[in-house]
């Protein structure tokens, strides 16, 4: 042995052995992505249509029944039908076109439990068909909004299984129709290298190199290092084989949300992840309570359709934001969707590449969690248009100056009871996480010669009515030249400290003409659906920068009143869906108005010293809380956070949101709908007592629940302290 190698320090046998996993990793990914994963065909498989008719899973195995694992491999060409049983055999036919695998569970056992993850969906034009399931019924709903048919597959991990992806297409054409799937993610202590699962004697939280979620769209595996990933030039990252798949197909399915509409145990981590694809349409699927988006583009998504989707109540425990596109999305679309209740915002666009167009949804009751604009735009050239925005924790739609941003025309949309402006363009001075996320409020007029350069949409200005009253309908201002300026009632213009806006501003609740300015910026438009008292405002539009944000209001009357006559109406938070109406019945006689419901309801619960879990105890007071919401579906609440003093003011409001959420979540489980419930912080700012022993500590370690809206009802609010959580003394000192 030489000197050199014999000072050489000894490699432990876990370093070698990671090390040789790295190098198989290395090899498996430069070989032909058919070698290591896809069946190796002289010819194209041939069309099969398969009948899944058990629900068990495992290894395959030659016995009376075919599983969807089976199933999957045997239109991939895995398992050659030589390897079935003759009952086996009984269940795949000769197909026409496309390959099909459909369902024919018995009654009573058709939910399939994966004990591990399924192999890809790797042939082109597969149909996987739940809607082929014996009871299915195509032609009833559990909701009134969009019709979408109560699937009966259910699709879940195995008790005790991590199972981190329900279904993963990798192939052109393919189609998932009519399936429930919900409890696919991954813990961080796994970790995948290709198709190695590695675990590590000392596990770090990692990022995996597959996504987690229900559906996955991607190129077949394993891709590239996704750590310095960035949007592609070309194909940059990815090799020539990297190869997106094309028209796939997602429709009438229930993702992240059992077939009788509960919230799961275990929640997925995505709903439908596109990490690089190319056509894909998602379309009249319900994608409820995944712990990230609904909905998430990755590196490519481009030309995807989302529509006719109802999406509610995702992001509760990481990105919260219910669509989520970014990467190459050109041509995308987002059309005629009911977004509701979820953490964040309801659409949000990061750094994409190429334009959207957001068209005819609802977007309704989004940052319960997180405050954020309903609609968030980076980029160029989208169009939002015709959308219903309302009651949102945040701005209406937000345009980023990062990068800079032109071109993003926002018309005919009508707005209610947001928390900020209907449209409002970021500065780039201004660079506060609030400011990407709620807006930065309303911009001064900008004449510089750089101005455009500063602000989103080219820094258009808005326009300027004349006067803050009008004696009569016919409005006459300025804007920028060349513009056309469309008119909006206010619907809801408030003043005061109940205002949720800016002074002089309301929401652009609905619009009533267009007018285009003269060679000066100079209009004048007669408006005859106006009467005293309305309160108006406008916005201005040049194609080649974009929308402005809003005018200060001005108000039809004989100028001695700012403000409208009529005040607005209270605004009751709904369930995001109804159930179809019933047939209709003769109506009963009208009945005595009944006298008011007495109910006692639980103010707080507490918390141990720098913890935020529910407790036993805490439990079985949500409980009650729990109850009284469920039976009084109109009343909502305001989850209020707070501390002890004895820590610094950013942790302990960091504390008192981790407090909020907690019991959020914990009335989330007990079937309280999210759209019901807001959380706030106080931290240590709004103490219970003023004294500083332990049981005075003990008191300010809590979440206060604010009952709203409790029409007909005689309320009794009551402090409790059943669970609370006293910190041991330390020595003989008490």
């Amino acid at each position: 042995m030489s000197q050199n190698s014999q000072n050489k320090p000894q490699k432990s046998p876990r370093r070698r052995k990671v090390e040789q996993i790295h190098l198989i990793a290395a090899f498996l990914y430069l070989l032909p992505s058919t070698f290591y994963l896809a069946p190796v065909f002289a010819q194209a498989p041939p069309s099969l249509k398969v009948v899944v008719n058990s629900n068990a899973d495992g290894t395959p195995t030659p016995d009376a029944q075919l599983t969807l694992r089976e199933a999957i491999e045997v239109v991939n060409g895995t398992l050659p039908l030589e390897k079935l049983s003759e009952a086996e055999k009984a269940q795949v036919q000769p197909g026409s076109g496309s390959s099909r695998i459909e369902f024919n569970l018995p009654p009573g056992a058709t939910n399939i439990q994966l004990q591990s993850l399924l192999p890809d969906l790797a042939t082109p034009g597969l149909v996987i068909d739940g809607t082929t399931q014996p009871g299915y019924d195509p032609n009833t709903s559990a909701t009134a909004e969009i019709a979408i048919p109560v699937p009966v597959v259910e699709i879940t991990p195995a008790s005790g299984k991590e199972v981190f992806r329900g279904l993963t297409v990798v192939a052109d054409g393919v189609t998932i129709r009519g399936l429930s799937l919900h409890g696919f993610t991954a813990s961080p202590e796994k970790q995948l290298l290709g198709n190695l699962l590695v675990y590590d004697s000392n596990p770090k939280p990692v990022t995996l190199t597959t996504p987690p979620g229900d559906i996955v769209v991607a190129h077949r595996f394993p891709p590239p290092n996704t750590k310095y990933q960035q949007p592609p030039f070309g194909d940059f990252p990815f090799a020539s084989k990297d190869v997106p798949p094309k028209d796939v197909v997602i429709e009438n399915n229930w993702l992240g949300l059992t077939v009788d509409e509960k919230m799961p145990e275990t929640t997925s981590a995505f709903g439908v992840y596109l990490f690089n694809s190319q056509g894909t349409t998602i379309r009249k699927n319900r994608i409820y309570y995944h712990d990230g988006s609904a909905i998430i583009t990755s590196v490519r998504g481009e030309n995807t359709l989302v529509q006719e989707n109802i999406i509610v109540g995702n992001g509760i425990a990481g990105m919260p934001d219910a669509l989520r596109f970014e990467g190459v999305v050109n041509k995308s679309q987002v059309i005629g969707n009911l977004i509701c209740a979820n953490d964040g915002a309801g659409v949000y666009l990061f750094k994409p590449q190429g334009s959207v167009q957001i068209e005819n949804n609802k977007i309704t009751y989004n940052a319960r969690r997180l405050r954020r604009a309903a609609v968030f735009l980076m980029g160029s050239n989208h169009l939002v248009k015709g959308n219903e925005i309302d009651n949102n924790a945040g701005a209406g739609v937000v345009v980023s100056a990062f990068p800079k941003t032109r071109g993003n025309l926002i018309q005919e949309n009508k707005f209610t009871a947001l928390e900020g402006l209907s449209i409002d363009l970021n500065t780039q001075g201004n660079l506060d996480v609030s400011d990407f996320q709620t807006g930065d409020g309303a911009n001064p007029q900008r004449n510089s010669a750089n101005r455009r350069l500063e602000t989103g949409n080219g820094a258009i200005n808005a326009p300027e009515f004349s006067t803050r009253s009008f004696s009569g309908a016919t409005l006459t201002g300025k804007a920028d030249p060349g513009s056309e300026v469309t008119i909006y009632r206010l619907g809801d213009y408030q003043t005061g400290k109940e205002a949720l806006y800016e002074p002089g501003y309301g929401a652009l609740s609905e619009p009533l003409t267009t007018v285009k300015t003269d060679e000066k910026g100079n209009f004048s438009v007669s408006v005859d659906k106006l009467q005293p008292g309305d309160g108006v405002s406008a916005i201005a539009t040049i194609p080649q920068y974009g929308t402005s944000e809003p005018a200060v209001a001005a108000f039809i009357g004989d100028g001695t009143s700012l403000k409208p006559t009529s005040k607005p109406t209270p605004i009751t938070p709904p369930q995001c869906t109804s159930k179809p109406a019933p047939q209709p019945e003769p109506e009963p006689e009208p009945e005595p108005e009944p006298e008011p419901i007495r109910i006692r309801a639980p103010r707080n619960v507490h918390f141990a010293l720098d913890k935020s879990f529910i407790s036993q105890e805490s439990a079985a007071v949500l409980d009650r809380v729990a109850q009284v919401l469920r039976e009084y579906p109109f009343i909502v609440v305001e989850l209020q956070g707070h501390t002890d003093p004895r820590a610094s003011d950013a942790y302990n409001l960091a504390l008192g949101k981790r407090r909020s959420q907690s019991v959020r979540n914990y009335l989330l489980q007990k079937g309280v709908d999210p759209s019901r419930m807001t959380i706030r912080s106080f931290g240590e700012s709004q103490r219970a007592t003023d004294g500083n022993t332990r049981v005075e500590y003990a008191r300010d370690r809590r979440v206060e629940i604010i009952y709203k809206d409790v029409r007909g009802i005689e309320l009794i609010v009551e402090p409790q302290e059943a669970d609370l959580q006293i910190e041991p003394g330390r020595g003989r000192r008490k």
